[in-house]
């Protein structure tokens, strides 16, 4: 029988998600994947918090209907009006992790061949769930404070744009945190041209150094940003809870397309993190992330000092999980992944190709800290920067 599948399996099958997962080989470095240490979830107070949930919930396991989240809600509203973002438990909507959020929002705003703005790089999973929609993209370039504003200011003045999709804080893949003055005029642009924006803010509580900048949601005037929120990153992956929250209308519309996609969020999940929530320090648990990721990702800035060649740049993230190395304009790290393999290297990155959507950008690289030992960090680096050494006189000659 013939098959024919809607355009949109081609265009996702594209987006390269897949290179994120590490490899199996056990001699491979990988850092690839945005996976959090394992050796950091709170295994044994979620074993608790999910004894809690099961035990005092009526119908734990059954449908259910109605304000069945209203207590996370609750804790979830009152952590983002400590953080600034001035928000209430009816504005808020649990999802299937950020992810889910990313989806929802452009099944609700884009059409084929709307505009899309995002910048580059970006998140791949992102651009995973934007392929679906056939958007039409406008990549804006990042700077050493965030998006190139400029640049973004004469795409809305020529093109008809709906939505601007940003991470702002420790930027997935280049760690970048937007500046104060920069949200602003994003937040005024917006207003401007009347474009929705999706703040996108899985790391925001994994800050290693300095203070916290307002975010876009908190400086909203207008009910414009939608702003997405996660357990993953914070808590661990496989709960796949994440949030959403937004205002009017829009979050009218949001809750029936979610309705329509999965009926409900898993309760037994939101019963358990609420559990925790109400058990535990959620405030000592980010502590303790934060000073064992700050560790790993100081390990990963002097491993880069010692072994990267001098023509490669890097950044120095203060939170998050990445850092973003810069090669040569004519240099293919596409082609050094190929090398990467050889028993010589055993080192894997993500490449910048998949993380713009014209997919032509070759001479970049997300390098993740997050889910690899002290010492997997330095002997892998070391590995990396022979192999870009080795690939780059290769392409030279």
């Amino acid at each position: 029988m013939k098959k024919e599948f809607a355009s949109r399996v081609s265009l996702t099958s594209k987006s390269g998600l897949n290179a994120i997962y590490p490899s199996q080989d056990p001699e491979m470095i990988s850092f690839t994947g945005g996976f959090p240490d394992a050796t950091l979830f709170p295994s044994k107070e979620l074993a608790d918090s999910f004894q809690i949930a099961i035990s005092n919930q009526h119908s734990p396991l059954q449908y259910q209907v109605g304000e069945e989240s209203i207590d996370l809600r609750e804790k979830i509203a009152s952590l983002l009006n400590n953080d600034g973002t001035v928000t209430n438990p009816e504005q808020i909507m649990m999802t299937q992790g950020a992810q889910q959020g990313l989806d929802l929002v452009a099944k609700l705003v884009i059409n084929k061949g709307d505009g899309l703005v995002v910048e580059g790089p970006t998140y791949i999973g992102a651009l995973a769930a934007f392929d679906a929609y056939e958007p039409n993209y406008y990549s804006v370039s990042m700077e050493n404070d965030g998006m190139n504003l400029t640049e973004l200011k004469r795409i809305l003045i020529e093109k008809s744009v709906k939505l601007i999709y940003t991470i702002p804080d420790f930027q997935n893949p280049t760690g970048v945190v937007m500046s104060l003055e920069k949200r602003k005029q994003l937040i005024a642009l917006a207003n401007r041209y009347d474009v929705l924006i999706l703040e996108d803010a899985p790391y925001r509580w994994l800050r290693y150094e300095g203070k916290s900048l307002p975010t876009l949601k908190s400086l909203d005037t207008q009910d414009r940003v939608i702003q997405l929120g996660s357990f993953s990153k914070i808590l661990a992956p496989a709960l796949r809870l994440g949030w959403l929250t937004a205002s009017g209308e829009i979050f009218s519309r949001l809750k029936e397309l979610k309705a329509g996609a999965d009926l409900e969020t898993s309760n037994l999940m939101i019963q358990t993190v609420n559990a925790y929530l109400s058990k535990y320090s959620l405030e000592s648990h980010l502590t303790k992330l934060q000073k064992s990721y700050r560790i790993k990702k100081n390990a990963m800035m002097t491993a880069m000092r010692n072994y990267m060649p001098e023509n490669i740049s890097y950044t120095d993230p203060k939170g998050g999980f990445f850092t973003w190395i810069t090669a040569p304009q004519n240099y293919d790290l596409d082609n050094m992944q190929i090398m990467s393999f050889k028993p010589a290297f055993h080192v894997m990155v993500i490449p910048s190709t998949n993380l713009f959507p014209d997919k032509a950008h070759k001479n970049g690289a997300r390098v993740s800290f997050s889910s690899v030992s002290l010492s997997q960090i330095d002997s892998g680096i070391k590995r990396l920067g022979n192999c870009l050494s080795d690939s780059y006189q290769k392409q030279s000659i």
